[in-house]
C-alpha cells in the first residue's frame, strides 16, 4: 500500500471521496472539506491510503490549526495541561470524527490502513515541529484507533441520534415512550397556535438575518468573539460552499427572522448544523420545534432515518428519543525516532 499527503480535496474526484465518506458522515463529505479550505485559521492537507492499482483505501483531512475560534476544538481547553498539539487528524467542525477506510474491507486489512495513517499524520506533524490528535471520534473509530496511541482515549462529550422510524412524523412520536407523547404533541400544538411564518429555504437567502440571531445565541453563551460579522461570514461561507444542500427552516413575524435551524441531508441522516432564536420575541416551544419537530419532518419528506441532534443538553434530546453515545479524542506524543519521510502527492 502507499501512503501519500495531497494540499486540497479537489486533487480526489468526489465520487471516490464519497465512496469512503458517506457512511462516516457529512463532516467528512467531499462538499463540506472543500468549504473548509476557505477558513484562513488552518492550513489543509489530505493523507490518502491506496492499493498497487490505486484504488483508495483509507484517508483523513488534517488540519495545521494557526487561530483556533472554536472553545472546544482548543487543546488548551479539553485536553490535560501537558498535551498541546496543534494538528487535527479528522474533521475539524461538527463533533463527529472518524477515519475514513472503504466499505467492506476485512478488519485485518483495515487495520493496516488505520497504521499507515496514523504514520502519515505523524510524519505530518513532525514535519511541522507538532504533534497530532483526533478530537471528537465517535465511539467505533476511538476503538479502532485506540491500539495505535500511546495513551488511552480521552472522553470529551456524549453525541445524541434520533431515529426516525416509519414514513412521518406521527411514527416518530408513537416511538417515543408513552409518557413523552402527550408531551410533544402538546409543544407542537402550541407553536402552531402562535400562528408565526414558518419558511423552508435555502441558507443563501436568508444568511444575514440568520447570522444576526446566530451572533446573538453565541454571546449568550459567552462566546464575545462571535459578533454578527464574524457569524454571517461563516453562514455565507457555508451556503456558497453547500449550496442547495445548506437548507434553514426558519420561523417569522412579518419580515423578521424569529428563530431558524441550519440542518443537512446528508446519507441517511439529517445533520442539525445550528439553531438560534430571539430571545425578546419568545414563541411558545420555539426551540423545541426548530431543534427537533420541524427538521424531523424535513428528514422524512427527504426520506433520511436519524436526526442528528449532537451534543449539550443529552437528557432533553434523549427525552425526544436520542440514543446517546460517547465521543472521545486520541492524542499522540512526540515520536522517538525519526521516520521515513512521506512522499507528498
Amino acid at each position: 500500500m502507499i501512503t501519500s499527503i495531497i494540499e486540497s480535496i479537489h486533487e480526489v474526484p468526489a465520487a471516490e471521496w464519497e465512496h469512503l465518506a458517506r457512511p462516516a458522515g457529512l463532516y467528512l463529505s467531499h462538499r463540506w472539506l472543500a468549504g473548509e479550505e476557505e477558513d484562513p485559521t488552518a492550513t489543509c492537507a489530505y493523507a490518502l491510503v491506496r492499493d498497487r492499482a490505486g484504488t483508495l483505501l483509507a484517508a483523513t483531512p488534517l488540519y495545521l490549526v494557526r487561530d483556533e475560534p472554536n472553545d472546544s476544538y482548543q487543546p488548551e481547553t479539553v485536553l490535560p495541561p501537558h498535551l498541546r498539539p496543534r494538528v487535527i487528524a479528522g474533521a475539524r467542525r461538527g463533533y463527529h470524527n472518524t477515519p475514513l477506510t472503504a466499505p467492506g474491507l476485512g478488519p485485518e486489512r483495515r487495520d493496516a490502513c488505520l497504521a499507515l495513517l496514523r504514520d502519515a499524520v505523524r510524519r505530518f506533524a513532525d514535519h511541522h515541529g507538532t504533534t497530532h490528535w483526533w478530537p471528537y471520534l465517535t465511539t467505533p473509530a476511538a476503538a479502532r484507533l485506540a491500539p495505535l496511541y500511546p495513551a488511552p482515549a480521552l472522553h470529551l462529550e456524549d453525541d445524541a441520534l434520533i431515529p426516525l422510524p416509519g414514513t412521518g412524523i406521527d411514527d416518530y412520536i408513537s416511538s417515543l415512550p408513552s409518557q413523552r407523547r402527550p408531551g410533544v404533541r402538546r409543544e407542537r400544538r402550541d407553536f402552531a397556535s402562535a400562528a408565526l411564518d414558518v419558511r423552508r429555504q435555502p441558507l443563501a437567502d436568508c444568511f444575514e438575518d440568520a447570522g444576526v440571531l446566530l451572533a446573538g445565541h453565541q454571546q449568550d453563551h459567552g462566546h464575545d468573539r462571535d459578533g454578527i460579522d464574524a457569524m454571517t461570514a461563516l453562514l455565507k461561507r457555508q451556503a456558497t460552499a453547500m449550496g442547495s444542500e445548506a437548507r434553514v427552516v426558519a420561523a417569522y413575524d412579518g419580515h423578521r427572522m424569529t428563530g431558524f435551524c441550519l440542518y443537512y441531508h446528508y446519507g441517511t441522516t439529517t445533520w442539525i448544523r445550528a439553531v438560534a432564536f430571539d430571545r425578546s420575541h419568545p414563541a411558545p416551544h420555539l426551540y423545541f420545534n426548530l431543534m427537533y419537530y420541524l427538521p424531523v419532518e424535513d428528514a422524512y419528506a427527504h426520506g433520511t432515518t436519524a436526526l442528528h441532534a449532537g451534543m449539550t443538553a443529552i437528557e432533553a434530546k434523549r427525552r425526544r428519543g436520542a440514543r446517546v453515545s460517547a465521543l472521545y479524542a486520541l492524542v499522540d506524543r512526540p515520536s522517538a525516532e525519526p521516520e521515513p519521510s512521506l512522499r507528498r502527492g
